[in-house]
Protein backbone atom coordinates (compact mmCIF):
# COMPACT_ATOMS: atom_id res chain seq x y z
CA UNK A 1 0.00 0.00 0.00
CA UNK A 2 1.62 3.73 -0.87
CA UNK A 3 0.70 5.92 2.02
CA UNK A 4 0.06 9.27 1.20
CA UNK A 5 -2.43 10.12 3.79
CA UNK A 6 0.53 12.09 5.27
CA UNK A 7 4.17 13.26 6.06
CA UNK A 8 3.44 11.78 10.27
CA UNK A 9 2.75 8.37 8.56
CA UNK A 10 6.65 7.22 8.16
CA UNK A 11 9.13 4.62 10.41
CA UNK A 12 12.36 5.48 11.54
CA UNK A 13 15.12 4.58 9.58
CA UNK A 14 17.78 2.17 10.18
CA UNK A 15 20.60 5.06 10.64
CA UNK A 16 17.55 6.90 12.69
CA UNK A 17 17.00 3.69 14.92
CA UNK A 18 20.50 3.34 15.73
CA UNK A 19 21.12 6.71 16.82
CA UNK A 20 18.01 6.03 19.15
CA UNK A 21 19.50 2.99 20.65
CA UNK A 22 22.94 5.15 20.77
CA UNK A 23 21.65 8.24 22.68
CA UNK A 24 22.46 9.39 26.40
CA UNK A 25 19.69 9.56 28.39
CA UNK A 26 18.74 11.21 31.76
CA UNK A 27 16.01 12.38 33.49
CA UNK A 28 14.98 15.60 31.39
CA UNK A 29 12.49 16.93 34.58
CA UNK A 30 15.63 17.39 36.06
CA UNK A 31 17.27 18.81 33.28
CA UNK A 32 19.59 15.63 32.86
CA UNK A 33 18.85 14.32 29.39
CA UNK A 34 22.15 15.14 27.60
CA UNK A 35 20.47 14.42 23.82
CA UNK A 36 17.56 16.73 24.33
CA UNK A 37 19.82 19.16 26.23
CA UNK A 38 21.73 19.28 22.98
CA UNK A 39 18.55 18.98 20.35
CA UNK A 40 17.32 22.27 22.10
CA UNK A 41 20.38 24.26 22.01
CA UNK A 42 21.02 22.91 18.43
CA UNK A 43 17.73 23.82 17.10
CA UNK A 44 17.61 27.09 18.98
CA UNK A 45 20.75 28.06 17.64
CA UNK A 46 19.84 27.25 13.82
CA UNK A 47 17.01 29.63 13.86
CA UNK A 48 18.81 32.57 15.80
CA UNK A 49 16.94 31.81 19.26
CA UNK A 50 18.38 31.89 22.71
CA UNK A 51 16.85 28.77 24.18
CA UNK A 52 14.39 25.40 23.31
CA UNK A 53 12.28 23.45 24.64
CA UNK A 54 11.59 19.78 23.41
CA UNK A 55 7.78 18.82 23.46
CA UNK A 56 6.06 15.59 21.87
CA UNK A 57 3.81 17.76 19.44
CA UNK A 58 3.40 20.23 17.41
CA UNK A 59 0.02 21.23 18.74
CA UNK A 60 1.27 21.38 22.16
CA UNK A 61 4.38 23.40 21.12
CA UNK A 62 1.83 25.89 19.81
CA UNK A 63 -0.16 26.06 22.18
CA UNK A 64 2.13 26.55 24.88
CA UNK A 65 3.16 29.82 23.00
CA UNK A 66 0.07 30.91 23.08
CA UNK A 67 -0.25 30.86 26.78
CA UNK A 68 3.41 32.33 27.01
CA UNK A 69 2.02 35.42 24.72
CA UNK A 70 -1.42 35.95 26.13
CA UNK A 71 -3.83 35.58 28.65
CA UNK A 72 -6.86 35.47 29.37
CA UNK A 73 -8.94 37.68 27.63
CA UNK A 74 -6.61 38.19 24.95
CA UNK A 75 -6.81 37.79 20.85
CA UNK A 76 -4.72 36.32 18.38
CA UNK A 77 -4.70 37.48 15.09
CA UNK A 78 -4.31 34.95 12.28
CA UNK A 79 -5.19 33.10 9.04
CA UNK A 80 -8.45 31.73 8.76
CA UNK A 81 -7.01 27.99 7.99
CA UNK A 82 -4.08 27.76 10.36
CA UNK A 83 -3.48 24.71 12.17
CA UNK A 84 -3.51 26.41 15.85
CA UNK A 85 -7.15 27.55 14.63
CA UNK A 86 -8.74 24.62 12.81
CA UNK A 87 -6.71 21.70 13.57
CA UNK A 88 -6.08 21.92 17.60
CA UNK A 89 -9.05 21.01 19.08
CA UNK A 90 -10.20 24.65 20.26
CA UNK A 91 -6.97 24.97 22.61
CA UNK A 92 -6.76 28.11 22.31
CA UNK A 93 -10.10 29.35 24.00
CA UNK A 94 -10.19 26.09 26.22
CA UNK A 95 -6.29 25.61 27.64
CA UNK A 96 -5.18 29.53 27.94
CA UNK A 97 -8.56 31.91 27.94
CA UNK A 98 -7.55 33.23 24.11
CA UNK A 99 -9.95 33.85 20.82
CA UNK A 100 -8.89 34.05 17.97
CA UNK A 101 -9.74 36.92 14.76
CA UNK A 102 -9.13 34.82 11.59
CA UNK A 103 -8.05 36.51 8.78
CA UNK A 104 -8.70 35.21 5.19
CA UNK A 105 -5.77 34.74 3.34
CA UNK A 106 -5.18 33.62 -0.55
CA UNK A 107 -4.32 29.62 -0.23
CA UNK A 108 -3.63 30.67 3.82
CA UNK A 109 -0.92 33.17 2.80
CA UNK A 110 -1.52 36.94 4.43
CA UNK A 111 0.56 39.99 3.52
CA UNK A 112 0.86 43.33 5.96
CA UNK A 113 -1.91 45.02 4.40
CA UNK A 114 -4.36 42.56 5.40
CA UNK A 115 -3.89 43.27 9.29
CA UNK A 116 -5.17 47.32 8.30
CA UNK A 117 -7.38 47.88 11.02
CA UNK A 118 -7.74 44.88 12.61
CA UNK A 119 -6.01 45.76 16.46
CA UNK A 120 -9.13 46.39 18.92
CA UNK A 121 -9.72 49.27 20.66
CA UNK A 122 -8.27 49.65 23.78
CA UNK A 123 -11.94 49.62 25.79
CA UNK A 124 -12.66 47.37 28.85
CA UNK A 125 -15.58 46.02 25.96
CA UNK A 126 -13.25 44.46 23.70
CA UNK A 127 -10.46 41.63 24.16
CA UNK A 128 -6.61 42.63 24.01
CA UNK A 129 -5.04 42.16 20.20
CA UNK A 130 -1.60 40.62 21.55
CA UNK A 131 -0.26 38.18 18.96
CA UNK A 132 0.28 37.87 15.65
CA UNK A 133 1.09 33.63 14.27
CA UNK A 134 1.77 32.73 11.08
CA UNK A 135 2.06 29.42 9.51
CA UNK A 136 5.01 28.44 6.46
CA UNK A 137 4.39 26.13 4.94
CA UNK A 138 0.87 26.65 5.27
CA UNK A 139 -0.38 22.29 5.30
CA UNK A 140 -4.47 23.69 4.25
CA UNK A 141 -3.55 26.46 2.00
CA UNK A 142 -1.60 23.58 -0.08
CA UNK A 143 1.77 23.58 1.60
CA UNK A 144 2.09 27.33 0.08
CA UNK A 145 5.15 29.41 1.07
CA UNK A 146 5.93 32.43 2.32
CA UNK A 147 8.34 34.96 1.17
CA UNK A 148 10.69 36.04 3.87
CA UNK A 149 9.93 39.78 2.73
CA UNK A 150 6.15 39.03 2.92
CA UNK A 151 6.73 37.89 6.62
CA UNK A 152 9.24 40.61 7.34
CA UNK A 153 6.52 42.71 6.75
CA UNK A 154 4.27 41.34 8.59
CA UNK A 155 6.46 41.00 11.73
CA UNK A 156 7.46 44.53 11.64
CA UNK A 157 3.74 45.86 11.35
CA UNK A 158 2.98 43.85 14.48
CA UNK A 159 6.45 45.06 16.41
CA UNK A 160 5.39 48.59 15.52
CA UNK A 161 1.94 47.86 17.46
CA UNK A 162 3.09 46.06 20.44
CA UNK A 163 2.36 42.93 19.50
CA UNK A 164 4.05 39.59 19.69
CA UNK A 165 4.96 37.35 16.81
CA UNK A 166 4.93 33.63 16.87
CA UNK A 167 5.59 31.21 13.85
CA UNK A 168 4.06 27.39 13.48
CA UNK A 169 6.91 26.57 11.71
CA UNK A 170 5.54 22.88 11.61
CA UNK A 171 7.36 22.51 8.14
CA UNK A 172 9.45 25.35 8.20
CA UNK A 173 12.22 22.85 6.79
CA UNK A 174 9.88 22.69 3.33
CA UNK A 175 10.20 26.74 3.02
CA UNK A 176 13.78 26.11 3.74
CA UNK A 177 14.42 23.83 0.99
CA UNK A 178 12.09 25.68 -1.60
CA UNK A 179 13.39 29.30 -0.80
CA UNK A 180 17.10 28.09 0.10
CA UNK A 181 16.31 30.77 3.27
CA UNK A 182 18.14 29.68 6.21
CA UNK A 183 16.26 28.68 9.18
CA UNK A 184 18.39 31.81 10.99
CA UNK A 185 16.66 34.29 8.72
CA UNK A 186 13.05 32.53 9.37
CA UNK A 187 13.61 32.22 13.05
CA UNK A 188 14.80 36.26 13.91
CA UNK A 189 11.26 37.33 12.38
CA UNK A 190 9.78 35.59 15.24
CA UNK A 191 9.52 36.11 18.81
CA UNK A 192 8.55 32.25 19.57
CA UNK A 193 9.17 29.53 16.49
CA UNK A 194 7.91 26.36 16.46
CA UNK A 195 9.26 23.53 14.36
CA UNK A 196 7.88 19.86 14.10
CA UNK A 197 10.52 16.94 13.51
CA UNK A 198 8.22 13.49 12.88
CA UNK A 199 6.70 15.33 9.59
CA UNK A 200 9.01 15.72 6.95
CA UNK A 201 11.84 14.95 8.97
CA UNK A 202 10.51 11.31 9.85
CA UNK A 203 10.75 11.37 13.10
CA UNK A 204 8.37 9.16 15.35
CA UNK A 205 7.98 11.76 17.89
CA UNK A 206 8.84 15.79 18.68
CA UNK A 207 8.47 19.39 18.10
CA UNK A 208 10.60 22.28 19.57
CA UNK A 209 9.45 25.54 20.97
CA UNK A 210 12.52 28.41 20.39
CA UNK A 211 12.43 31.43 21.42
CA UNK A 212 14.33 33.91 23.73
CA UNK A 213 15.85 32.18 27.73
CA UNK A 214 12.71 34.09 29.15
CA UNK A 215 10.20 32.86 27.69
CA UNK A 216 11.38 29.66 27.16
CA UNK A 217 11.97 29.23 30.92
CA UNK A 218 7.93 29.84 30.91
CA UNK A 219 7.33 27.77 28.63
CA UNK A 220 8.90 25.37 30.34
CA UNK A 221 6.37 25.46 33.31
CA UNK A 222 3.75 25.50 31.01
CA UNK A 223 5.02 22.54 29.45
CA UNK A 224 4.37 20.57 32.93
CA UNK A 225 1.25 22.21 33.07
CA UNK A 226 -0.25 20.94 29.94
CA UNK A 227 1.31 17.33 30.79
CA UNK A 228 4.21 17.47 28.33
CA UNK A 229 7.11 17.22 30.96
CA UNK A 230 8.87 13.65 29.81
CA UNK A 231 11.85 11.88 31.84
CA UNK A 232 14.38 9.30 29.62
CA UNK A 233 13.39 11.15 25.92
CA UNK A 234 16.53 11.44 24.99
CA UNK A 235 16.13 8.44 22.45
CA UNK A 236 13.37 10.59 20.58
CA UNK A 237 15.84 13.84 20.72
CA UNK A 238 18.14 11.38 19.03
CA UNK A 239 16.03 10.49 16.50
CA UNK A 240 15.98 14.23 15.74
CA UNK A 241 19.31 15.01 16.09
CA UNK A 242 19.89 12.38 13.04
CA UNK A 243 17.00 13.75 11.76
CA UNK A 244 18.64 17.82 11.18
CA UNK A 245 21.90 15.71 9.85
CA UNK A 246 20.24 13.55 7.33
CA UNK A 247 16.82 14.54 5.95
CA UNK A 248 16.82 18.27 5.78
CA UNK A 249 18.11 18.47 1.90
CA UNK A 250 16.44 15.66 0.64
CA UNK A 251 12.45 17.37 1.07
CA UNK A 252 13.25 18.48 -2.26
CA UNK A 253 12.79 14.93 -3.38
CA UNK A 254 9.55 15.20 -1.99
CA UNK A 255 8.56 18.55 -3.58
CA UNK A 256 9.35 16.86 -6.94
CA UNK A 257 7.59 13.59 -6.11
CA UNK A 258 4.32 16.06 -5.29
CA UNK A 259 4.91 17.85 -8.54
CA UNK A 260 4.66 14.03 -10.69
CA UNK A 261 1.29 13.37 -8.13
CA UNK A 262 -0.23 16.25 -9.06
CA UNK A 263 0.67 16.91 -12.84
CA UNK A 264 -1.73 13.52 -12.78
CA UNK A 265 -4.73 15.23 -10.59
CA UNK A 266 -4.64 17.88 -12.87
CA UNK A 267 -5.24 15.20 -15.73
CA UNK A 268 -8.93 13.99 -14.46
CA UNK A 269 -11.04 15.46 -15.45
CA UNK A 270 -13.47 16.59 -11.89
CA UNK A 271 -10.82 17.06 -10.04
CA UNK A 272 -9.23 20.37 -9.28
CA UNK A 273 -6.15 21.09 -7.89
CA UNK A 274 -6.52 23.79 -4.73
CA UNK A 275 -4.10 25.35 -5.40
CA UNK A 276 -3.09 24.77 -8.91
CA UNK A 277 0.77 24.91 -7.99
CA UNK A 278 2.37 22.77 -5.56
CA UNK A 279 5.23 24.34 -4.04
CA UNK A 280 6.58 21.74 -1.42
CA UNK A 281 4.87 18.00 -0.74
CA UNK A 282 1.09 18.60 -0.39
CA UNK A 283 -1.32 18.17 -2.63
CA UNK A 284 -4.42 19.24 -1.89
CA UNK A 285 -7.53 18.90 -4.66
CA UNK A 286 -11.48 19.20 -4.59
CA UNK A 287 -13.62 16.36 -6.16
CA UNK A 288 -16.48 17.19 -8.42
CA UNK A 289 -18.20 15.71 -11.24
CA UNK A 290 -19.18 12.39 -11.69
CA UNK A 291 -16.83 10.99 -9.16
CA UNK A 292 -18.72 11.47 -6.40
CA UNK A 293 -17.13 12.75 -2.54
CA UNK A 294 -14.15 13.03 -1.58
CA UNK A 295 -14.73 9.49 0.13
CA UNK A 296 -15.72 7.87 -2.93
CA UNK A 297 -12.48 8.66 -4.90
CA UNK A 298 -10.12 7.95 -1.75
CA UNK A 299 -12.16 4.09 -1.36
CA UNK A 300 -11.25 3.65 -5.77
CA UNK A 301 -7.81 4.82 -4.87
CA UNK A 302 -7.35 2.64 -1.91
CA UNK A 303 -8.56 -0.71 -3.74
CA UNK A 304 -5.54 0.41 -6.36
CA UNK A 305 -3.35 0.36 -3.26
CA UNK A 306 -2.95 4.11 -2.45
CA UNK A 307 -3.96 5.70 0.43
CA UNK A 308 -5.17 9.44 0.44
CA UNK A 309 -6.87 11.43 3.34
CA UNK A 310 -10.18 12.78 2.69
CA UNK A 311 -10.41 15.95 4.19
CA UNK A 312 -14.08 17.24 3.67
CA UNK A 313 -16.89 16.21 1.60
CA UNK A 314 -15.13 17.40 -1.55
CA UNK A 315 -11.63 17.50 -0.33
CA UNK A 316 -8.47 14.97 -0.33
CA UNK A 317 -5.04 15.44 0.29
CA UNK A 318 -1.85 13.60 -0.61
CA UNK A 319 1.36 13.96 0.59
CA UNK A 320 4.70 12.71 -0.32
CA UNK A 321 7.47 12.06 2.24
CA UNK A 322 10.59 9.79 3.18
CA UNK A 323 8.76 6.45 3.10
CA UNK A 324 7.52 6.93 -0.51
CA UNK A 325 9.92 6.03 -3.37
CA UNK A 326 9.63 7.97 -6.75
CA UNK A 327 8.17 4.52 -8.51
CA UNK A 328 5.86 4.77 -6.22
CA UNK A 329 4.10 7.91 -6.62
CA UNK A 330 4.42 7.17 -10.26
CA UNK A 331 2.55 4.09 -9.30
CA UNK A 332 -0.13 6.44 -7.42
CA UNK A 333 -0.08 8.92 -10.33
CA UNK A 334 -0.94 5.96 -12.69
CA UNK A 335 -3.93 5.28 -10.13
CA UNK A 336 -5.35 8.83 -10.10
CA UNK A 337 -4.93 8.86 -13.75
CA UNK A 338 -7.65 5.97 -13.91
CA UNK A 339 -10.33 7.33 -12.23
CA UNK A 340 -11.00 9.27 -15.02
CA UNK A 341 -12.42 6.09 -16.14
Amino acid sequence: MIDLRSDTVTKPTPGMLAAMSAAAVGDDVFGEDPTINELERRTAAMFGHEAGLFVPSGTMSNQIAVRIHCRPQDEILLETTSHIYLWEAGGAAALSGVTCRTIDGQFGLLNESDFAGKIRPNDMHAVRTRLVSLENTHNRGGGTVYSPEAINGISKWARSNGLATHLDGARIWNAMVVTGVPAKIWGQMFDTVSVCFSKGLGTPVGSALLGPKDLIAHARRIRKLFGGAMRQAGFLAGACLYALDHNIDRLAEDHANAKLVAEAVGEVPGLTLTPAKVETNLVWFEVGGKLGTAKDVANRLKADGVLVAALGEKVIRAVTHLDVTREQCVKAAAAIRKLAG
